[in-house]
């Protein structure tokens, strides 16, 4: 079961170990601290190569509990720990490597395996005729441009989506906001950062949280609707009725 593990840990022999044979286990224990885990100084190794001492096991005990495992069970269990543990610091000394790889294959992984008929995969969203393009919807729908083409594009959607969706158009006075402008900059927020301009983003920032919250509840009381439709007009099946026993 150690066998891939050791594999990719390059270990010479890892087709040919035998975790249960002593002298396997024992050499195998000493190369992946002189190699891979490196715990102690090469001087302190001495105990572990030695593995033909009667007190190795000594020494392994003490390795074990010097590395921390927690494993308390048999010799093989800790020794499946020990090659985790070389296997995670191998990682971490090569975590440059690793990385590049993974990353390599999940790029793979994320090329679709059919071309994709959709033009907007082929746009250059980068390119200065789609940001030129971008400000130009923004000039023409009066939307402030943002010094990000991406934020400005976003503004754009919104306001296409809220006030020139298809109701909107039939109903252009539902979409009309009616009433005096509440005076936010000149009202007190409860706070001062000893900035006018910290100020007043902090009051525009808490008119965009209760908007956020007014969306929620909306959303809230259309999905209580929905279920309240459902429970208060109950489909009675006559035939599955009986009187008496």
């Amino acid at each position: 079961m150690f066998k891939q593990k050791l594999k990719s840990l390059d270990y010479m022999f890892w087709d040919k170990v035998n975790a249960n044979d002593t002298e396997h286990f024992r050499k195998l224990v000493s190369w992946l601290e002189d190699q891979k885990i490196r715990h102690y100084t090469i001087e302190d190794r001495a105990g572990l190569r030695e593995i033909s001492k009667p007190d190795w096991d000594k020494s392994f005990d003490k390795f074990i509990l010097d590395v921390g495992c927690p494993v308390t069970t048999s010799n093989l269990d800790k020794l499946e720990w020990l090659i985790g543990l070389a296997v995670r610091l191998e990682y971490e000394d090569n975590l440059n490597k690793y990385q590049k790889v993974t990353k390599n294959k999940e790029a793979d992984a994320a090329v679709p395996s059919i071309k994709s008929t959709n033009p907007l995969d082929n746009l250059d969203f980068e390119s200065n005729e789609f940001k030129n393009r971008v400000n130009a919807i923004a000039k023409l729908l009066k939307v402030a441009q943002h010094p990000d083409h991406r934020v400005t594009l976003e503004a754009c959607s919104k306001y296409v989506t809220q006030r020139l969706n298809s109701n909107a158009l039939k109903n252009p006075s539902s979409v009309v906001i009616k009433g005096k402008p509440f005076p936010i900059i000149e009202t007190e927020m409860g706070l001062d950062m000893g900035d006018k301009v910290l100020n007043n983003t902090a009051k525009a920032l808490s008119l965009l949280y209760i908007q956020d919250l007014r969306n929620l509840q909306t959303g809230i009381n259309e999905a209580i609707v929905a279920v309240q439709n459902i429970t208060a007009d109950p489909k009675t099946d006559t035939r599955a009725g009986r009187v008496g026993r």
